[in-house]
């Protein structure tokens, strides 16, 4: 059995700009620049919580969004 590694990044998210992003399904997610990464959280529940990306982790995911890679209609 293959073990995956988790890294746990603490990133304050207090007083943070976030941005929200939306499609015409109404499913939203807010992303914001946090200290050399990008947070994305539940637009509809943003006190749950948000997830942390590199940067370039980020990017090459939203780039193949926008790509349709992910259209799966």
């Amino acid at each position: 059995m293959e073990r995956s590694r988790h890294l746990v990044i603490t990133v304050d998210a207090n007083g943070v700009a976030w941005r929200k992003y939306s499609n015409d399904g109404g499913q939203c997610v807010e992303a914001a620049h946090l200290a050399g990464c990008v947070g994305v959280r539940d637009s509809t529940a943003p006190a749950a919580g948000h997830l942390v990306f590199p940067v370039d982790v980020w990017d090459a995911f939203s780039n193949a969004v926008k790509s349709g890679r992910y259209d799966f209609s």
